[in-house]
């Protein structure tokens, strides 16, 4: 329990809307871990490490050595500005590093950047870089390279893949420099979680050299605690110790990564002892269930994938429809059994339950096929419909499209599947040539954010670049714009429950779970962390002694 003088310590540390969190962590609104987090989203990052959240972990084995990992094969060049499959950002994690990184056990850590902090509106915040860094071609690394590398991913001519995670947020000439070590961004309107879109969770948003010429694969320059030794495309990559590096020095000496075509190679070489660590998936964790030399390591995160009815065309312009098809869901048996317990119930909207503003006070929805068959008739289709569910070949994503029609049947709704490969679904990823897009009814993965900003803004504003359900509805709108400028945690709640109820009653996407992330590693090493956007973080790794 905390006593009076604890409290007042906390109030005296920052402003009123600190005292608010402080309020709701007394009222026991907040874990205490929740208000640290709270603490560096506001740039309280001295106390939040004060309070032992450093994101590190210790040593406990030998150093040095090799640490062997296996990944999937990067759909493209490896560039941080346009990478966007998981390879990529695995590869990516030893050399490059962000302002913040958004730790999925202690929240937003400091790295490039020491501190931040906001205007009175949230539409400026300034960030204080940290001094001594440098680039692994021996360069100071400046404001100057900051503010270059943020107008490349907010500019439409660079390809980058963060666009649909700036648009409305920050835009070109957002970003600018005020001295060497201090960076300042213009938003394009209040936001009260605007670290987040600086930090690991816009996995683009690697510091580079403000001169880069986007040939990262080239020389793989950034400032992490590993640099490039060998690079051979379509094989694998091999990185050793940065000596240069300006926070603690890495304890392996090298990190070698293969990549596989197949995941079923994956799991044969970790068990014939030639890899360390591998990504995970279900087929996988049964390949080595129950078996002591390995480990199953695992994050919850606001990992999910959306399923969007399509509130333009039929049968989905009633909502009464969407709702019903969405009533037909047994969550808590899709968690168990699909998902074998890894992972949360979600309630139809991107509010997770492990993001501190979600209300958890709106009730969740289950499955009621009475109540589905019942607002079927009331929408004039009382014997049901059928409709074409389209997605992609990934992850669980086939078998979770089974498990929908499955249980669509129950309410006498028929679902053909239309199931693409990966490629095939997302196509351009724009309107009108793609099936993730156009489709009247589809299911869409999405990696794990630290806020659900993202979420709220690409795929349910109106004008959202992943708005697959064309959503159009001004007072949805109106209440993000109301989220986004909440200031403290508990408007943040107040307006973050009116959006999951209007979700709800709208209905125009279906999140029935929130899935954990995993590895497997071998038990001969400890200390791998990651984060669920599959940065791969191992620094610390250590070989465990016999």
């Amino acid at each position: 329990m905390t006593g009076r003088n604890d409290i007042d310590a906390l109030r005296n540390l920052s402003g009123d809307i600190w005292n608010v969190a402080v309020d709701e962590y007394q009222g026991g609104f907040l874990k205490r871990r929740d208000l640290l987090k709270y603490a560096a989203l506001l740039g309280l990052t001295g106390f939040a490490a004060s309070q032992g959240l450093t994101g590190r972990a210790r040593a406990s084995g030998q150093t040095g050595g090799t640490v062997r990992v296996g990944l999937g094969q990067p759909t493209k060049a490896i560039d941080p500005v346009s990478v966007t499959d998981p390879a990529s950002i695995g590869v990516i994690s030893q050399v490059g590093e962000y302002l913040i990184l958004d730790d999925p056990k202690d929240g937003l850590q400091p790295k490039l950047a020491l501190s931040w902090e906001a205007d009175e509106t949230a539409s400026r915040w300034t960030f204080k870089l940290r001094p001594g860094v440098k680039f692994h071609d021996g360069r100071a690394v400046t404001a100057k390279d900051v503010v270059a590398s943020f107008e490349r991913l907010v500019d439409p001519a660079s390809g980058s893949s963060a666009l649909s995670a700036y648009k409305g947020i920050l835009s070109k000439g957002g970003a600018k420099l005020v001295d060497d070590e201090t960076v300042a961004f213009d938003l394009d309107g209040p936001n009260s979680n605007f670290p987040f879109y600086v930090s690991s969770d816009v996995y683009n948003a690697v510091i580079l050299p403000a001169d880069y010429a986007g040939d990262f694969e080239k020389n793989f320059n950034g400032t992490g605690p590993f640099k490039l030794e060998t690079f051979r495309p379509k094989q694998g990559a091999s990185f050793v110790r940065n000596p240069d590096y300006w926070g603690d020095k890495a304890l392996p000496d090298r990190v070698e990564i293969k990549f596989f075509d197949d995941e079923q190679a994956q799991v044969l070489a970790l068990q014939a002892g030639q890899l360390d660590v591998i990504p995970s998936t279900t087929r996988l964790e049964l390949a080595i269930e129950g078996n002591p030399n390995f480990k199953l390591l695992s994050v919850q995160a606001s990992s999910h994938d959306e399923v969007h009815l399509r509130t333009d065309q039929a049968p989905f312009t009633d909502k009464r429809i969407r709702r019903a098809l969405a009533l037909t869901l047994d969550r808590e048996a899709i968690v168990k059994g699909l998902l074998k317990g890894r992972a949360i119930a979600g309630n139809d909207t991107p509010f997770a339950p492990i993001f501190p503003s979600a209300d958890p006070s709106v009730p969740q929805r289950k499955q009621d096929i009475a109540e589905a068959k019942r607002l079927l008739g009331e929408a004039g289709v009382p014997n049901g419909f059928e409709v074409t569910l389209t997605t992609e070949r990934a992850y669980d994503i086939p078998d979770y499209a089974v498990l929908i029609q499955n249980f669509a049947k129950k309410a006498g709704i028929d679902v053909k599947l239309n199931v693409l490969p990966q490629d095939a679904y997302y196509g351009s990823a724009t309107f009108g040539s793609s099936p993730w897009l156009d489709s009247v009814l589809g299911i869409t993965d999405f990696g794990h954010r630290g806020t659900p900003d993202i979420f709220l803004n690409a795929t349910l504003k109106s004008s959202g670049s992943w708005n697959a359900a064309h959503f159009n509805n001004p007072a949805y709108d109106a209440l993000l714009l109301d989220y986004s400028k909440a200031r403290d945690l508990k408007a943040q709640r107040l307006a973050a429950g009116k959006i999951q109820t209007l979700l709800l009653d709208e209905t125009p996407v279906i999140i029935s779970y929130f899935s954990q992330y995993s590895r497997i590693t071998s038990n001969k090493i400890e200390g791998v962390r990651f984060t669920a956007i599959s940065h791969l973080l191992l620094d610390r790794v250590t070989l465990v002694q016999a």
